[in-house]
């Protein structure tokens, strides 16, 4: 009976080695795809360390390849060393993991100030003429979130480039993909997108934030099946002679 139990602890502990590898890529993904959307909007949130919990993720995806061949390496070849070595590792890696979690949910909640504060000034810079890097950055957010202006469309009033342009209208890409032949005149309001982005900017950069977060836990979870597989057969194999006798080739007197 105590050496079915060992034997399962030990299936299942090659088969979570196998998913780590499979979360090492995923994690890696998931960070990655937080610093190719952040460069996306980075104009409205100058707060860098935000990327803190993407770096991380991405170290700890990289780790995990490692900890995977560990594992494997350790299971197969019945190393209590290598297995008490495992466990420590996964014990640090799931103490980094929280560690995510918790940055995930403090920055999560400081991007709306953050927001705030940066994509005023961005509006009031915007250049149409000969747009630079923050111009197009708003262009960019219009078009891809379907909106217009800070909280609406109005707000392009009160920037120099509508004051200079004097031809009452706003950027083109606060058109309507469905408005044929729109300028982006204020005399026709139906062709221009009605929502502001400060509140779709800052739901974007949040739910991001929140990918970070569920596969920190999602794998943090593994992990601890992963630890108390290895501790069982750590336990098992020091108590059991049975077991013993069977990894040195050994028989019972």
């Amino acid at each position: 009976m105590g050496q079915c139990g060992i034997t399962s602890s030990k299936t299942v502990l090659v088969f979570l080695n196998l998913i780590f590898w499979g979360a090492a890529g995923i994690l890696c993904y998931v960070g990655a795809y937080v610093f190719i959307t952040y460069d996306d909007y980075d104009h409205f949130f100058e707060d860098v360390y935000t990327l803190i919990p993407a770096v991380v993720i991405i170290a700890v995806g990289a780790l995990l390849f490692i900890i995977g061949l560990i594992g494997c390496c350790a299971t197969i070849r019945e190393s209590r060393c290598g297995l008490a070595t495992f466990v420590i590792i996964l014990l640090l890696v799931f103490v980094t993991e929280v560690v995510v979690v918790v940055l995930g949910y403090v920055y999560r909640a400081k991007v709306e100030n953050e927001v705030d504060r940066s994509i005023q000034k961005v509006y009031k810079t915007y250049n149409g003429t000969n747009p630079d890097a923050a111009s197009r950055a708003i262009d960019y957010v219009q078009r891809q979130l379907h909106c217009c202006g800070i909280h609406n469309y109005s707000d392009w009033e009160n920037t120099d480039w509508f004051k200079e342009t004097k031809n009452q209208s706003v950027p083109l890409s606060c058109c309507r993909e469905t408005a044929s032949n729109c300028n982006g005149s204020l005399a026709n309001p139906s062709d221009l997108y009605a929502e502001g982005c400060e509140a779709l900017v800052v739901k974007k950069l949040q739910e991001i934030m929140m990918h970070v977060i569920w596969a920190a836990l999602a794998f943090a979870a593994i992990q601890l099946l992963g630890m108390l597989c290895a501790c069982i057969v750590l336990c098992r194999r020091s108590r059991d002679p049975a077991y013993e006798l069977l990894i040195t080739g050994g028989t019972y007197a």
